[in-house]
């Protein structure tokens, strides 16, 4: 099968190019920097040099492809216009360039979205979150995710949407390995009481989902969760990373939320100011503060025979044991 990787340069994109690879793909990367896509020549992956904005470039790498997973995306912007510019604008770009193939007489690729539960809005404590839900995203992030959901709900093009939750696995830089570097000293801060409900997904366990979406009739025109079953809650994991590295019980330190909200709204403020991008910003408050960020994975499991390998114990030990190979921590 041929299939085009964009995103593949970064965390979870990385994942889903072994999965591909490991399973004989031909894979296409659409990629921005050739200097952090010298990993994915060595693998044997085709590379197209060029962003969601060029037209040249997205035409010459959906060419003939049989699936394009769209993994890009911004996780952090200086205002709602640029979470939408890339989140919204970029994914209609790449659908009108695969479209455009199509009419051409060439393939009609399949179209898999990786979205985010922040487009599908909070949970309540103790009810999962499922598509069948209207969307409510508290943040111009989950707003801007909803809005290229929505591009491709309108494409004549086979697809399938998935919302993953948080992602932890090797190659993490921005979400778990914080917690671990916290959590080595005892002390940790939580947002709140640490009551928060929360899913998760170990990354190879989404690139296997993601390759079953890439593959499997039955979720194609459907919107889907994809996390392990599992329901944590925000203290609950970090006890648990402090466990892996010989604290046996951290201490917590909840953070009010008239707090945390404030100290956001000067991290917002200061980047802000200095022209940067940044998800610790008073926005970003909206999500910390929720009772809940939970989905259900029932529905794919179904559909596909996909599960999430790893619960969180496996996965965060895995994880942990690579930081360590990798001397990064």
């Amino acid at each position: 099968m041929k299939a085009l990787v964009t995103g593949a340069t970064g965390f979870l994109g990385s994942h889903l190019v072994d999965a591909l690879v490991a399973r004989g793909d031909d894979v296409t990367a659409l990629i921005r920097s050739p200097g952090k896509a010298q990993g994915l020549a060595r693998q044997g992956v085709r590379l197209v040099r060029g962003d969601l904005h060029a037209t040249e470039a997205l035409a010459e790498a959906v060419a003939d492809q049989d699936v394009i997973y769209h993994v890009a995306g911004a996780v952090a912007a200086r205002n709602e216009a640029e979470y939408l510019h890339a989140n919204r604008d970029g994914t209609a770009n790449l659908l009108r360039a695969a479209e455009g193939a199509a009419q051409r007489g060439g393939r009609a690729p399949r179209f898999v979205l990786v979205s985010s539960m922040a487009a599908g809005g909070p949970a309540r404590p103790g009810r999962p979150r499922t598509a069948d839900e209207p969307s409510a995203p508290v943040t111009m992030y989950g707003r801007s995710k909803l809005a290229g959901e929505e591009v491709v709900r309108r494409s004549p093009l086979p697809w399938a949407i998935l919302r993953p939750p948080t992602i932890y696995g090797p190659r993490d830089r921005d979400n778990l390995i914080k917690i671990f570097k916290i959590a080595r000293t005892g002390v940790v801060p939580v947002f709140g009481s640490g009551s928060q409900e929360i899913s998760a997904v170990y990354a190879p366990d989404l690139a296997e989902a993601l390759v079953a979406a890439g593959s499997s009739d039955a979720v194609l025109g459907g919107t889907y969760y994809v996390n392990h079953p599992e329901v944590l809650t925000s203290a609950g994991l970090v006890q648990a990373v402090a466990r892996l590295m010989g604290r046996s019980r951290a201490r917590l330190v909840p953070i009010p939320e008239w707090a945390g909200r404030l100290a956001l709204h000067v991290t917002g403020t200061a980047a802000a100011a200095a022209r940067r991008a940044t998800i610790l910003n008073a926005d970003k408050a909206n999500e910390f503060f929720e009772a809940a960020w939970t989905g259900d994975p029932t529905p794919f499991m179904r559909a596909t025979g996909w599960h999430a390998a790893h619960d969180l114990a496996a996965g965060l030990a895995e994880t942990y044991a690579w930081y360590r190979s990798a001397r990064w921590l």
